[in-house]
């Protein structure tokens, strides 16, 4: 049969619209009549592109069908959704970094509706939204006001500009950071309209090279934490109390930009020490400016902290309003800080902690019960044993911290372990793991103990598929 002949027998759109199943499925409201259409003819289209190619004939009306329900369900999917992070990374990015404690989640719905975001109930009168999270930021931080943007960039230029907008700032060349997006501290400086002052070397800065910096238009000493990168050996920085000593005998003020944040002492749960953000501000810095959804472990936000004259020239700023955060941020936020008010259950209640402090027996535990589970499941399919491991922070947090892990191994029957890493990414919900040397790794750190069933049904049928394809 030639190209022309097999295209004649193609079905036209209208014909696959009326097929019993397309039909009902819009008529149901299952599906919205425009995409089952664009999908028909984008189904339509490829059929008539391999026919013409020679590769093969054309399939029947029920196959165009069933094409076209499987390509309009997929359009019109959202395109965000759960998945199962068994990557051991804690704070990934792509994954949308920190999870939400439930008590977030429920406060996320709370708010979806109306809610009293800029209205005080107990008056009337229109309120402030940063009034949602001050009280407890000031209360769990020591500072005397605080407010919130959208992210920490934000909140960086916020206080730039607010407090040194056409004058200098002085910054320790080491402290010159690039963050995620190829965001460098200069750019973002630039867009402030503050004048960049650079002093020291990559890896030593030492207080008079600040001093020796400091003129008419001096306006602020910037201390940047390096969250995302170390340099080590033969180096030497200011500790943000002796900035604050020099600002003050000049009258200059001092912003620190913490980037991750930290509310508690990791080192206390065996992770690599990390600067608080209480300590910033005891050290007496003006501006203290820090990300919600990193070490935190709430929503993607940018807070800033510090005395109350810095914060309320950002608050005041015009760039606040394109800045500000929405009220679903502002709901988790409160919900995730409220958490920190009991210190005995915070590693419990915010899961990046939680995943952060768990121990390497209860890990081990966990991951002897995955494989034990998987092995009972797949079979002859593939081999499933436990190694140990390391795990990750992530999120430009704590970049040489290596958190000892016990992983689970699954090795495919006859290879294929690319075929089955793609295939979970497709599932619903999908898996997210990573490969090693032929080995699918699937670390329990960074997968909710409410997730492992579906985790191994995930593995078992994507391993199904596996061997149906072979």
């Amino acid at each position: 049969m030639s190209a022309a002949e097999a295209l004649r027998r193609l079905p036209a759109v209208d014909r696959v619209l009326q097929h019993p199943e397309v039909r009902a499925a819009v008529e149901r409201g299952d599906l919205p009549r425009p995409a089952v259409v664009e999908a028909a003819r984008e189904v339509l289209e490829r059929i008539r592109s391999r026919v013409r190619e020679g590769g093969g004939d054309v399939p029947g009306l029920d196959e165009v069908a069933r094409q076209t329900l499987a390509r309009a369900g997929r359009r019109v999917a959202p395109r965000l959704g759960r998945v199962i992070n068994a990557t051991g990374v804690v704070l990934h990015t792509n994954l949308g970094r920190a999870p939400l404690a439930e008590e977030a989640r429920e406060a996320l719905l709370r708010a979806a509706g109306y809610c009293n975001v800029e209205f005080r109930l107990a008056t009337g009168e229109r309120g402030h939204r940063h009034e949602v999270v001050e009280e407890v930021l000031r209360e769990l931080t020591g500072a005397e006001a605080a407010c919130v943007v959208n992210n920490n960039a934000a909140a960086v230029l916020l206080g730039l500009s607010a407090l040194a907008r056409d004058r200098e700032v002085v910054v320790s060349r080491g402290e010159l950071v690039e963050i995620g997006g190829s965001f460098r501290v200069p750019d973002v400086m630039a867009q402030s309209g503050a004048v960049l002052r650079e002093v020291g070397t990559t890896n030593k800065t030492h207080l008079d090279d600040y001093e020796r910096a400091i003129g008419p238009d001096t306006a602020l000493l910037l201390k940047v934490h390096t969250s995302n990168y170390r340099i080590l050996g033969f180096t030497a920085s200011v500790p943000a109390a002796d900035l604050v000593r020099l600002a003050r005998a000049h009258g200059l003020a001092v912003m620190e930009d913490l980037g991750s944040g930290c509310f508690v002492d990791l080192a206390g749960v065996g992770v690599e020490p990390e600067p608080t953000v209480a300590e910033a501000v005891a050290a007496g810095v003006d501006l203290v400016t820090f990300s919600g959804d990193k070490l935190l472990g709430g929503p993607q936000a940018g807070i800033l902290v510090g005395r109350r004259a810095a914060v309320d020239a950002c608050a005041r700023h015009p760039l606040m309003r394109a800045l500000r955060p929405d009220k679903l941020t502002l709901a988790a936020l409160e919900a995730t800080l409220g958490l920190y008010r009991d210190p005995t259950r915070v590693l419990e209640r915010v899961p990046a902690l939680r995943m952060l402090s768990a121990s390497l027996g209860e890990l081990e535990a966990r991951a002897r019960g995955l494989a034990r589970e998987l092995a009972e499941r797949v079979g002859s399919r593939a081999e499933v044993g436990m190694a140990r491991d390391v795990s990750r922070v992530g999120g430009g947090a704590l970049p040489l911290a290596e958190l000892p892990t016990w992983v689970v191994e699954i090795r495919p029957a006859g290879g294929g372990v690319s075929e089955l890493e793609a295939r979970l990414r497709r599932r619903r919900p999908p898996v997210v793991g990573r490969v090693r040397e032929g080995v699918l790794v699937l670390d329990p750190r960074t997968v909710e103990t409410e997730e492992e069933a579906d985790l191994v049904e995930a593995v078992a049928r994507a391993l199904d598929s596996t061997e149906e394809q072979r």
